[in-house]
């Protein structure tokens, strides 16, 4: 066996043991189709993995493990592709891809999805709601379902029904020595309970088993838009009001450059504005009443609260977050204090390109219920979410915008926030991950991996050190 390093590929014979023993495909250096492979949503990354094994199945999976780990690679695990991080690829190792594994069953008597790691929100979304069903998903319908999962899983059910990784009740687990094993309630309990908000460390997830709810079809949600000159009022009057908002009431306050759609007046188009997202995920003769105070915090630019499917919802933001773009994601959880909120308020007046954005996710409700230890999730207290996102179309300056996003993190958790969420968090440094977890959390996570995965072969991820590579 050989790796030729400047051209990233292994010796063939040792190339086509692999593909022999796969379902799926082998894609190397130098196929047609291998630019097409390698490249992930955010097109920060631009890595040139040595293989991308595209897994058909569970057993190719298995495979690809082994071999990654017989051949001392790297290893990189995709589900849906759009790791801020860029953990979904890799330079000189080997890329699992599980983008063609959709396979799903929705069990609507036991209101119950077994679904696999391929799949994408709205690929799930159009089966559980064929039923009326549906989990707390992602608020961009491209991303994927597992590495959402497994750090976490805030959306717009998430008041109602908690995080994505409440609702998981089991999964199939390749682990690093290529073992299949489930884990739930009672089996492989410790695993369980590291999948639900400790990411992708202890092995490749094949298969996600969800506790589903009735929900929709149809739901009342939508984004109003409000002049910045009216910010801090639409923003105050947003923290007292969600601070007594009913569980089937999720918001989320984006502080935005309003983008060119007929909705907008053209006068305020590339302007900077405040838009306030709901949904109300209860009965819709309830839900007029619900929404009504949030139309009113300030003076609209445009009101687009109104009952629309569930679906539609899910995928309202996807045309301002196509692939390609260079990404960088940052958070603090927030007590939304007169302080903290002048300071992004401060902050969104500096953001560094039109798609640069900040973000108050609003928590609580079912999810704040949830037992702290319960879940690596633990900051169950927070009432609000800060995400600060740089976005750019390409790599001009995107250095000096991610110094932007860091530094506003660093302002907004000096007042009053602390911790930060793994899904986002564009950094995988060793601080960054601590600072996601309480120490006692995290030093429960560092005894599963040390039982799941000893080397650290699953470690392009918010990684979880073990014991012996500490």
């Amino acid at each position: 066996m050989w790796i030729d390093t400047e051209r990233g590929v292994l010796g063939d014979a040792t190339i086509g043991e692999l593909e022999a023993a796969l379902r799926g495909t082998v894609v190397r250096p130098g196929d047609a189709s291998y630019d097409e492979a390698r490249t992930v949503w955010n097109g920060a990354h631009d890595r040139r993995p040595a293989l991308v094994v595209r897994c058909a199945g569970t057993a190719d999976v298995v495979r690809a493990v082994e071999f990654a780990r017989s051949q001392d690679l790297l290893v990189a695990v995709r589900g849906g592709g759009h790791s801020i991080a860029g953990f979904s690829t890799c330079d000189g190792g080997v890329v699992v891809d599980l983008s063609g594994m959709k396979g799903m069953r929705v069990d609507p008597a036991r209101r119950r999805a077994f679904a696999q790691p391929g799949l994408t929100w709205a690929e799930f979304d159009n089966e559980t709601q064929a039923f009326g069903l549906a989990v707390t998903g992602g608020l961009v319908s491209s991303t994927g379902i597992a590495g959402f999962t497994l750090g976490g899983g805030v959306g717009w059910l998430v008041r109602r029904y908690g995080l994505t990784c409440d609702n998981l009740v089991g999964a199939d687990v390749v682990t690093a020595d290529g073992r299949l094993v489930h884990a739930d309630a009672e089996e492989n309990p410790d695993l369980f309970w590291a999948l639900r908000g400790g990411g992708g460390n202890f092995g490749v997830v094949t298969s996600f088993e969800y506790a589903l709810h009735p929900v929709g079809p149809q739901v009342m949600a939508g984004l109003v838009f409000y002049p910045l000159d009216e910010a801090r009022q639409v923003v105050t009057r947003w923290r007292d009001l969600t601070a007594g908002a009913p569980d089937e009431l999720t918001t989320m306050v984006v502080m935005t450059t309003a983008p060119p759609v007929p909705f907008l007046p053209e006068e305020v188009h590339g302007t900077r504005v405040v838009a306030v997202g709901c949904m109300y995920a209860g009965a819709l003769a309830d839900a007029e009443e619900a929404v009504r105070p949030l139309r009113t915090l300030g003076t609209p630019i445009a009101d687009l609260v109104g009952p629309l499917p569930y679906t539609a919802m899910q995928t309202l933001l996807d045309p301002l977050w196509t692939p390609g773009a260079h990404n960088y994601f940052t958070s603090t959880f927030v007590e939304p204090s007169d302080a903290a909120l002048d300071a992004v308020l401060r902050l969104h007046r500096t953001t560094p390109t039109p798609s640069s954005e900040l973000h108050l996710h609003q928590l609580g409700g079912a999810c704040g219920r949830v037992p702290a230890d319960a879940t690596p999730f633990s900051r169950r207290d927070a009432q609000v979410l800060c995400n600060v996102i740089a976005r750019a179309p390409g790599p001009e300056g995107f250095d000096g915008h991610v110094a932007w996003a860091r530094a506003a993190r660093e302002e907004v958790a000096r007042h009053g926030g602390g911790g930060m969420y793994v899904n986002f968090t564009g950094d995988a440094s060793e601080d960054k991950v601590r600072a996601s977890y309480p120490e006692a959390v995290y030093d429960r996570l560092v005894r599963v991996k040390d039982a799941y995965d000893p080397t650290n072969l699953f470690r392009l991820n918010q990684n979880i050190r073990p014991s012996a590579a500490a």
